[in-house]
């Protein structure tokens, strides 16, 4: 057994040679690492909140088969980016390593687009716990409508509750992580208990992974064709996109995690690993649980119209607040990921009024970048308070912007690995020569998904067709394309005057030279 006195050194002496002191706490365990992304990423989460999507573009084979396929690739892009935490365990993480491999301006575009997913993931959770919360509301508290305005100001109080805890829980978070995680493993197994048990019939196979639904009007709503399946299908892929994503957090909580350089590469791609198997086996106990799939298609999907039409009122309550709390951990365990990464990136001055989201208090905790992400959470998401057709449009965009941030963020230090190659110098754990297939394959699956997630999810949000209304505009590339355009002027204007890149905080002391780990094989 190591010695954690021992570790805590050598984890100070490699972030050294890497540039920074040694400022946030270094509490979490290996266990803790893999807890936030494993949080993050939440199966009790993405397929609830998302499972809409996937249902009304594709219908049960867009789940059945959709989500192992895709949670296969998304993988891949788990073990490019744990072979680059190894290597680079800092609290920047994804900024930091296009900085490294690349120059200043890789490191700027990446990480903007980082920390503009990683507000908007933040903010989809939050939202998604909200509606949730609002639906359990609506099911117990007599005169409470569930409305849009009433979501939307619990998702402004679960943000609040998130920021408290994230400011004044500095010294449990690692431990509330720790219960998060268990409370997804067991609650989504009492989830897929009760879906076997309770519902008095079952669907068939032949339905769960055979069954084709065009729900969004495209394509004539005709699930035959190439409209559907290049153009329908693809878009119900953002039930597993958006659920497996936010691991990076393994990355963002290097600085506070013992043995991060072994630590933090084997709880990323195993948060996502673990979390592909049970989140397929949650989606299967829905689809095989599916009563009146009409009913599920004329509620646009929500899985709590499957569920009402599956279970007795109690049972539907504890689904729905199991789903919930689960939500609520996985927000929490949001706003620690992006408080971290806006605090590394202002730390090297890319951040307007850095000074301030670098303030750490007694605890070790950047509380002004806890409230800053926040605050820029609840603007995102303003929109979903005008909703007229009764669809979540609004909250789609948000996941697209969340989806389209964060895997742009993960593109570039990839494609920057390839053109590296042998001079790349790995970690203890590394991808050996498989890190050619590996990250070509990754790439193009990230260039693929950014394209589909800024089209139109509806036909009336086409703009200039017949029937167009602006309600129904998918606002990601809108978004997406103004922070880019902001960013590339800021940039080009100003920016690339000043930004170097990151900044050393602690120089080493004379004679010392940086040493890589040894390497070990990929396990």
């Amino acid at each position: 057994m190591s010695d954690p006195a021992q570790t805590a050194d050598s984890d100070a002496a490699r972030l050294a040679e890497l540039g920074y002191k040694q400022e946030l706490h270094r509490g979490w365990s290996g266990f803790s690492n893999f807890a936030i992304s494993f949080s993050i990423i939440s199966i009790l989460a993405g397929c609830f909140t998302t499972f809409g999507q996937a249902w009304m573009n594709g219908g049960p084979v867009a789940i059945s088969w959709g989500w192992p396929i895709i949670s296969a690739f998304i993988l891949i892009i788990g073990l490019c980016l744990s072979e680059l935490v190894s290597a680079y365990p800092t609290a920047g993480g994804i900024y930091w390593w296009a900085a490294k491999l690349g120059r200043p301006v890789h490191g700027w575009f990446t990480g903007w687009f980082n920390l503009i997913g990683l507000v908007a993931v933040t903010a989809s959770v939050d939202y998604g716990c909200a509606t949730f919360l609002n639906l359990v509301l609506a099911n117990t508290v007599s005169g409470w409508a569930g409305t849009f305005t009433q979501a939307f100001y619990l998702f402004l109080g679960i943000l609040v509750l998130h920021a408290l805890i994230n400011v004044f829980g500095a010294r449990i978070i690692a431990r509330l992580q720790d219960i998060s995680v268990w409370w997804h493993v067991f609650g989504a197994a009492a989830i897929v208990a009760i879906l076997i048990v309770v519902p008095t019939s079952h669907q068939s196979p032949s339905f769960v992974f055979t069954e084709t639904i065009n729900g969004n009007g495209f394509n004539g709503g005709s699930t035959a064709g190439l409209g559907f399946w290049l153009y329908v299908l693809p878009l119900g892929g953002l039930l597993t996109q958006y659920t497996i994503t936010g691991f990076d957090a393994c990355a963002h909580v290097a600085e506070e995690t013992r043995g991060a350089a072994l630590n933090a590469a084997k709880a990323l791609w195993r948060s996502i690993f673990y979390s592909a198997i049970g989140g397929w086996i949650l989606l299967l106990a829905f689809l095989f649980a599916v009563q009146d799939a009409g009913a599920v298609t004329e509620g646009y999907g929500f899985v709590g119209v499957l569920l009402q039409g599956a279970l007795s009122s109690g049972f539907f309550k504890a689904v729905i607040i199991i789903s919930t709390v689960g939500q609520f951990f996985c927000g929490m365990s949001c706003v620690t990921s992006m408080s971290r990464m806006m605090y590394a990136f202002s730390r090297d001055g890319a951040v307007p009024g850095w000074r301030l989201w670098t303030r750490l208090d007694r605890n070790g905790t950047p509380v002004w970048a806890v409230v800053a992400g926040c605050v820029a959470g609840g603007l995102l998401t303003l929109p979903a308070l005008y909703q007229k057709n009764g669809a979540p449009i609004a909250f789609y965009a948000v996941v697209s912007v969340a989806v389209i941030g964060l895997y742009l963020a993960f593109l570039i230090p990839i494609m920057l690995r390839l053109k590296a190659g042998d001079s790349f110098q790995p970690g203890p754990w590394t991808l050996g020569r498989r890190y050619k297939v590996l990250g070509w394959i990754a790439s193009i699956e990230i260039i693929i998904i950014s394209v589909y997630f800024i089209l139109p999810t509806v036909p009336a949000g086409v703009p200039f067709s017949d029937g167009f209304d602006w309600s129904a505009v998918n606002y990601a590339p809108i978004a997406v394309g103004t922070v880019m355009l902001l960013i590339g002027v800021w940039w080009i204007v100003s920016a690339r005057k000043w930004f170097t890149g990151p900044r050393r905080t602690v120089d080493l002391p004379a004679g010392v030279v940086t040493a890589d780990a040894p390497v070990a094989a990929l396990d």
